[in-house]
């Protein structure tokens, strides 16, 4: 939805503290933290209008975020 926050505190505040924990203790897990954050940026230039790209690509990129969402979740509820 247009003007929402997707970063991961606001997304699992609950996981505040793991999150910080596991960006500075696994690499993957800080790759993944950066490329879902790099992507969650251009979707809100796209919804801004900032940038114009095909609604094709702006659900490619919806579906992205999502895929790093779950990944993510996932390394934060086994970590």
């Amino acid at each position: 939805m247009l003007g929402e926050k997707h970063d991961l505190i606001h997304e699992f505040p609950e996981y505040k503290d793991r999150i910080h924990q596991l960006k500075t203790s696994n690499t993957h897990f800080a790759k993944l933290f950066d490329e879902y954050h790099e992507v969650d940026h251009e979707i809100h230039r796209m919804e801004e209008e900032i940038e114009t790209p095909s609604d094709d690509c702006l659900e490619d990129r919806k579906k992205l975020r999502l895929s790093l969402k779950d990944q993510l979740f996932e390394m934060l509820k086994n970590a």
